[in-house]
C-alpha cells in the first residue's frame, strides 16, 4: 500500500484504511490606509496527511507494529513516502502517532488496534 522510511503500511502488517490530506498556502494579510486590507501570495504552507487504519494483530503482523512506527518516527529523520502505484511522495516527518486498543483477550493483548500518523511534508 505505501512505504514510509523503512514501515511498510500493508495488508499484511498495519493496513490503513483511510488518507487524508489537506494543503495550505500563505496569504498574509496588509492592512492599508483607506482601502480594505490586501492580500499578499507568499508561497505554499503546511502540506499535512494523516493515515489511520486498524489492526488485528492475531490476524497478520503482530502486536508490535505501532511499535515499529514509533521508531521509525523517533530516528528524527524525514522519511521518504512512497505509495503502492510508485509515485514518490518525497519526504515527510511524524509529528505525531495515536494508537487506541480494544477487544482484550485474558492475557491483556488486544484484539484490535486503531492508529492514526500525522505528517508534515518536509521542505
Amino acid at each position: 500500500m505505501m512505504a514510509l522510511g523503512a514501515y511498510r503500511f500493508a495488508v499484511t502488517t498495519g493496513g490503513y484504511d483511510r488518507l487524508q490530506r489537506s494543503t495550505s498556502w500563505r496569504w498574509p494579510t496588509q492592512e492599508r490606509i483607506g482601502s480594505a486590507p490586501a492580500h499578499q501570495f507568499m508561497g505554499p504552507g503546511t502540506d499535512k496527511l494523516t493515515i489511520s487504519g486498524v489492526i488485528f494483530p492475531h490476524f497478520r503482523g503482530g502486536l508490535r507494529q505501532v511499535d515499529a512506527m514509533r521508531a521509525q518516527a523517533g530516528r528524527g529523520q524525514p522519511l521518504n513516502m512512497v505509495d503502492g502505484t510508485g509515485v514518490n511522495w518525497d519526504r515527510w516527518v511524524v509529528m505525531s502517532i495515536e494508537e487506541g486498543k480494544e477487544a482484550f483477550m485474558s492475557d491483556g493483548a488486544a484484539r484490535k488496534i486503531d492508529f492514526s500518523v500525522e505528517l508534515e511534508k518536509y521542505a
